[in-house]
């Protein structure tokens, strides 16, 4: 499925819990979700909880250098996990089983497979579409030994609650716009900026890390054309999760 330069398909990863990779212009990214039983926090005892962690391999791009994560990818790790909570795209308490004693946690890898610029939205919409796709299983409680029993057979879907959609911008002295910019038109920019909104035009983040300032005309341009990507996008996420579950 592809729409103004978007290529995405759902449940491409079969070991996972849910997938999905996505194609924004030359950027790719595949996001694999995994489900894993574990102790809710103590602060938090009646919520699970989400690890987003975004990967950048020298495989994608001649950028990036083996080795511990880079700046950037601690950087984009830090805007999804901040994305995931201000949106409220899912609400961890779904993912809670018995308070205080057992919840799930999921973990989000995000790997860049081709890095040409715009990396947060390609991540956005991954992630998005992965956790559209994912599918826990049934967990109770035995009563005889307290022990949590998985059972594989059921599955059932997340709850969404949000769909929140990233829309990138370069700026070039201060009064040019590019949407979608790639790493070259990146590079040679004076400011970038990601808007993040819902399907209810909610704004749910903002990101710029630093260059020149921008006008509050100019930030109003952005936010309205973000408000029109997400419909675009969360039209494209749910004609490619039926057409998955159609065909299973």
């Amino acid at each position: 499925m592809s729409t103004w330069g978007y290529f995405l398909r759902s449940g491409s990863i079969s070991t996972a819990d849910g997938s999905a990779l996505v194609k924004v212009g030359n950027t790719t990214v595949i996001c694999g979700i995994k489900a894993e039983l574990t102790n809710p926090t103590v602060e938090a005892p009646g919520k699970g909880y989400i690890v987003p962690n975004v990967d950048l391999p020298p495989l994608c791009s001649s950028r990036f250098r083996p080795g511990p994560p880079g700046e950037q990818a601690q950087a984009a790790s830090q805007f999804i996990a901040d994305v995931i909570e201000s949106s409220e795209v899912i609400q961890t308490e779904d993912l809670c089983i018995d308070r205080g004693k057992l919840c799930w946690v999921l973990y989000c890898d995000l790997m860049c497979l081709d890095y040409d610029g715009n990396v947060l939205d390609a991540c956005m919409i991954a992630l998005l579409a992965a956790l559209k796709n994912t599918q826990l299983p049934e967990v109770t409680i035995s009563t005889e030994t307290s022990t949590p029993v998985v059972n594989l057979e059921k599955r059932h879907e997340l709850h969404i609650h949000k769909h929140p959609v990233g829309a990138s911008f370069c700026v070039f002295d201060d009064s040019i716009l590019i949407v979608d910019p790639t790493a070259e038109e990146e590079s040679l920019s004076t400011a970038e900026l990601t808007v993040v909104t819902d399907e209810k035009d909610r704004l749910c983040a903002v990101h710029k890390p630093g260059g020149t300032s921008l006008s509050g005309e100019k930030l109003q341009e952005c936010i309205s054309r973000a408000t029109a990507r997400q419909r675009e996008i969360q039209k494209l996420i749910n004609k490619v999760i039926h057409s998955v579950k159609t065909a299973q």
